[in-house]
């Protein structure tokens, strides 16, 4: 029998092991791997505690268990989740089991649960800030010193609580005693941040140098907060009578040797009439609105509000049956059990999928089961055959893992508690998250990885899965024999098989490409030179690379989105390494919490306004500054929306920010347009740094940042590799395309520094992310080769295609609507064949997804409309493009396929 259980659990690790979502939590770096190592290690260290409960010193056990869960605090919260399976096994050994008190043994667990999660983690900082706040303002002591002394009293407590319940003969206090305290050294970790960040090194998000800010860092507050329980619906107005003068929590900032309170973080109150109960489609951004209709084909009932005018007026506010279907359909069964299946049963692709039949669904690898669902799997496109991220397990993780299920519930009472304990702890980690994150629409990544715990609690069942096949089997061999073969085979079949599909979309090897085109970014700028970034991916790879590869830590990597706190431009405004402060000549006065947050832009002024003048108006703290007709209150406003920028023709040529070649293009002045109702602070800063660099510092754009915050620049754009150069030259924008391109020095760049990361090597895993960066390095190869055709300069124009072709060969990286640019430039230098043969292969893959599309039913195809719709612009654009470069052969074979595909499907009378 020992050979059966080694057997079991031999396969539910490795079936864990090799799933989809556990593997790319492990070669992705996140915190969710060592997450599921908590998670393992605790729920292994209750069922030892089980072994030994009847002996002395066994309490020994729960507190490691108390103090794992302290130290997981500081890795992720999902490891808190265990608590109730750990309580029910503690119940279920020591207490007899009824309803009573399996009722009253759940309610326990919640209050530990909530005791550590809404009590020890945000309480212990929260009365730290208490002691802070006293001394400091009230006592006049120095910064830190109440919560060292608030630390120094809590530490002495819990000394005395421990002492004085062991003296006093209370075992069960004493350990719940010693529990906290494990608990609170765990959580001690948190103290390694603020250490950190006392020392300003480089990076230092959020800066959490006292209780206040650390408590900011710890609640998560920059990613805003949600209803659960009672709360409005995305189109719930808002009650302002019962807001009028109500504050919500203060902003304390340090100032004078005090904290002062910097502003009131906003607490929103809604029409009663409008809220719901368990609200579930409560954002107000409007491509989230159109998605809550879409999953629920939205009812709706009728309310009458008041306007912003006071007007009355009917809107139609979700029912809470509305939001049920949206928990249902997109909550549940679209960011739960899609993921679930894609462990357990098989996956379509690596495409991020929002409902289309597509992309990101699971399968089952069962041809006529998957037809039913996707269409007609025959007639799938190679692309998505092809796809490294289709995996088919046929089922078999599944089944056994149901297998495993009704086994363990049928072997009596003991196996009817461990089942409730590990369906408690499946639960947790998964459905309960569901309803705890109350996700929007249109996610920017796939969520899997946040239900990793609950994929593990299923390995638990596939583990068992294989105590019942051999079970089942031992009725009729041997029993060795059938836990011989029963073991074989599960291997085989469920994690051989896993392992064999998940291989090649989890295997990280020879990819170097974040690494390169950080390298790449870098070595796009100037000496010396500012370069803002956006996201999280056009910002991390380049900190890597300056930090521990050591590379071009002269360029100052600027984040936009952290630009907008004050604790991120203090950072600005310090050297790091080579990278000179970034020349910001505003004070930390002008650019706190609370101040110039957002300026305002109103056309009082028809004339443009010398961007030097307008910054000091703005940063000018003078009372007929911040007042303006028709608004009560001080705002931080412009007066107008035009700006000019006198350009210092001198200090650009001396500083070599054009080519000496493009000195007759200099403008002597820069006009700035925004044409918005107001900026941000990050684009105040952007202003700013522009007019007191005035060209001593070369400031780029990376090419990902998006339009929203070139702050008016976008004319003045010069591509020089992978960033936007600021020059003072005007260019057109036309087709889409951002600025003018300085084709000498990306030449350069492109032909001879820069590196390509392995998008040619046929063994990296090129997942979706990196083929969209590719997609973006063909546009920006694709500008700068047809830039040099309108010089003339052929031979230069055929290299940097080629290169193209090179380095992102169709066969790695599919083409797609920015490949028809590349087979113009080979037109336009007279590379007839090379031309041919990208447009022949492009309209071979949009022609395999049409005739796929086209085979649709038509609920189906009204699914993937965007996408048909690209395919037929394609279409039309390759044909313009033949046609226009008298590609007449090639036009008769491609509109003869086309048309063969489209009439046949009946698409056109679709």
């Amino acid at each position: 029998y020992i050979y059966a259980i080694f057997g079991a659990g031999v396969v539910g690790a490795l079936a864990y092991t090799f799933s989809d979502t556990f593997w790319f939590s492990a070669v992705e770096g996140e915190v969710y791997a060592m997450s599921s190592l908590f998670t393992a290690v605790v729920f292994w260290a209750i069922l030892k505690w089980e072994n030994v409960a009847d002996e002395p010193h066994s309490n020994r056990w729960l507190i490691l268990i108390a103090y794992l869960m302290g130290l997981s605090i500081g890795v992720h919260l999902l490891n808190l989740l265990t608590i109730p399976a750990i309580v029910m096994v503690y119940y279920f050994k020591n207490y007899e089991v009824t309803r009573t008190n399996t009722f009253k043994a759940l309610a326990i667990s919640v209050l530990i649960l909530g005791g550590i999660l809404y009590g020890i983690i945000p309480g212990v900082v929260k009365m730290a800030s208490g002691f802070e706040l006293f001394f400091v303002n009230e006592l006049g002591f120095g910064f830190n010193s109440g919560a060292l002394i608030y630390a120094f009293l809590l530490l002495a407590a819990i000394i005395w609580g421990i002492w004085f319940t062991h003296k006093k003969g209370h075992p069960i206090l004493n350990t719940i005693i010693t529990g906290v305290a494990v608990i609170l050294i765990g959580y001690s970790s948190f103290a390694m941040i603020v250490i950190r960040s006392v020392a300003n090194p480089p990076m230092d998000q959020n800066s959490p140098e006292d209780v206040f800010s650390l408590m900011g860092y710890l609640n998560r507050e920059q990613y805003g907060d949600r209803p659960l329980f009672m709360g409005q619906n995305f189109n719930s107005p808002l009650d302002r009578k019962a807001m009028d003068g109500k504050k919500g929590s203060p902003v304390y900032i340090k100032k004078d040797g005090k904290y002062v309170v910097a502003e009131y973080r906003p607490e929103y109150k809604f029409d009663s009439r409008t809220t719901t109960l368990f609200p579930r489609m409560y954002s107000r951004e409007g491509r989230h609105i159109e998605e809550y209709k879409s999953w629920t084909n939205m009812s709706g009932r009728s309310v009458t509000v008041e306007d912003d005018s006071g007007q009355l007026k009917n809107i139609m506010v979700p029912t809470f049956f509305d939001n049920i279907k949206f928990f249902w359909n997109y909550q549940v069964i679209h960011m739960y059990f899609r993921y679930f299946m894609w462990n357990f049963s098989g996956r379509q692709n690596d495409i991020q999928g929002h409902g289309e039949i597509n992309k990101g669904n699971w399968i089952t690898g069962i041809p006529f089961i998957d037809s039913a669902f996707y269409g007609d799997q025959s007639l799938m496109p190679d692309s998505m055959k092809n796809n490294k991220g289709r995996n088919a397990y046929f089922m078999l993780p599944l089944l056994l893992g149901i297998a495993g299920m009704v086994f363990q519930y049928k072997r009596g009472r003991d196996g009817k508690q461990g089942f409730w304990v590990v369906m408690l702890l499946f639960f947790l980690t998964g459905l309960a998250i569901v309803l705890y994150l109350n996700q929007t629409p249109l996610q920017p990544r796939e969520r899997d990885y946040a239900y990793a715990g609950s994929f593990y609690a299923f390995a638990i069942w596939i583990g068992l899965g294989v105590l019942a096949l051999i079970d089942a089997i031992s009725k009729y061999m041997n029993p060795k024999s059938a836990t011989v073969a029963m073991t074989a085979a599960a291997l085989l079949l469920v994690p051989g098989i896993m392992a064999k599909e998940n291989w090649d979309d989890h295997d990280r090897s020879h990819r170097y490409i974040a690494r390169d085109l950080a390298f790449n970014y870098l070595n796009s700028c100037d000496e010396n030179a500012i370069l803002f970034t956006n996201g999280d991916s056009d910002t991390f790879p380049l900190w890597y690379i300056q930090e521990v590869e050591g590379v071009r830590t002269d360029v100052r990597v600027c984040n936009l989105s952290y630009l907008q706190t004050d604790w991120y431009i203090d950072q600005m405004k310090r050297r790091a390494y080579l990278s000179a402060p970034l020349p910001i000549s505003f004070t930390h006065d002008q650019y706190q919490t609370g101040s110039r947050d957002a300026v305002y832009l109103f056309d009082r002024i028809k004339e443009p306004v010398e961007l030097t003048e307008g910054l000091k108006f703005v940063a000018s703290d003078d009372p007929r500054t911040k007042t303006i007709p028709d608004y009560s209150e001080r705002i931080d406003y412009l007066p107008t929306r035009n700006l000019k920028f006198t350009v210092d023709r001198n200090k650009v040529i001396e500083n070599k920010v054009v080519s000496d070649y493009d000195y007759d293009k200099i403008d002597s002045v820069m006009a700035i347009r925004l044409n918005k109702s107001m900026i941000l602070k990050n684009e105040l800063m952007v202003l700013d740094m522009l007019a007191t660099a005035n060209w001593n510092r070369p400031i780029y754009y990376a090419v990902t940042v998006g339009n929203d915050s070139y702050a008016g620049l976008q004319d003045y754009f010069q591509l020089e590799g992978f960033a936007y150069r600021i020059v003072p030259i005007k260019s057109k924008n036309e087709d889409g395309q951002t600025g003018r391109v300085d084709t000498e020095r990306m030449y350069n760049k492109v032909m001879n520094e820069f590196r390509w990361g392995g998008y040619s090597d046929g063994r990296v895993y090129l997942d979706e992310n990196i083929l969209r960066m590719a997609l973006n390095i063909r546009n920006n190869l694709t500008r700068l080769a047809n830039s040099l055709l309108d010089e003339g300069k052929t031979e230069k124009a055929i290299a940097v295609l080629d290169k193209t072709m090179k380095e992102l060969p169709a066969d790695n990286v599919p083409h797609n609507y920015f490949s028809i640019f590349i087979a113009q430039g080979y037109y336009k230098a007279g590379q007839n064949e090379k031309g041919d043969d990208i447009i022949k292969a492009l309209s071979k893959d949009n022609l395999q997804e049409l005739v796929y599309f086209t085979s649709l039913s038509e609920n189906k195809m009204r699914n993937v409309s965007y996408d048909m719709e690209r395919d037929i612009a394609i279409y039309y654009e390759i044909m313009r493009m033949i046609n226009q470069h008298k590609r007449t052969d090639l036009m008769a074979e491609l509109s003869a396929e086309y048309a063969s595909v489209l009439k046949k499907s009946g698409f056109f009378d679709k």
